[in-house]
């Protein structure tokens, strides 16, 4: 009887092991909150990111957002608040450029030289939920913290044309990292 206990434990730190080599055992929580000109809106869920061999996973739980695909990218700065630009408030705005700590200038993807903040879409569902998780292979955990993450008004082609920075467009809801 007390060789199956120490079998099962056995296979248990096997299968524990084997999963850690995909996984790290820690992940960060980041709440995302809507944009607002005013500061920061309400709470729509949040994102899990963990460190993989691949690269960052990103996990959403996110709810009322605009079904369809979105622009989704690490920003420079750790603030989701609104600023002034042209004497407009833009909310979301504090959150900087996107992360280019090489400052390539250059708005390329997830899997080319460009942007280290680029991320692969956001898809939201036609309920208003994202829960599809995204991996960013040139990113970990340790690039990111300190930053934050923007989820834009709408999809994004990886280029600088036919308008900048993929066309992603307004800043529709932030996290802090």
């Amino acid at each position: 009887m007390m060789w199956k206990r120490s079998v099962l434990i056995a296979i248990a730190i096997v299968v524990f092991l084997a999963c850690s080599d995909i996984v790290s055992s820690e992940s960060l929580t980041v709440t995302i909150n809507l944009t607002d000109p005013q500061g920061i809106g309400e709470p729509i869920g949040n994102i899990i990111l963990e460190d993989t061999k691949y690269g960052l996973l990103l996990t959403p739980d996110l709810s009322h957002l605009n079904p369809g695909i979105h622009g989704f990218h690490i920003h420079q700065n750790p603030d989701c608040g609104a600023a002034k630009q042209e004497d407009k408030i833009v909310p979301g705005l504090a959150a900087g450029d996107h992360y280019d700590p090489t400052n390539t200038g250059s708005h390329q993807g997830p899997y080319r030289d460009g942007h280290l903040g680029d991320l692969p879409p956001l898809f939201v569902s036609k309920d208003g939920t994202a829960t599809t998780p995204v991996l960013a292979p040139r990113l970990k955990q340790a690039d990111v913290i300190g930053h934050s993450i923007i989820v834009h008004l709408m999809g994004d082609n990886f280029s600088d044309e036919p308008k900048p920075l993929g066309g992603g467009g307004a800043r529709l809801a932030c996290g802090v990292i």
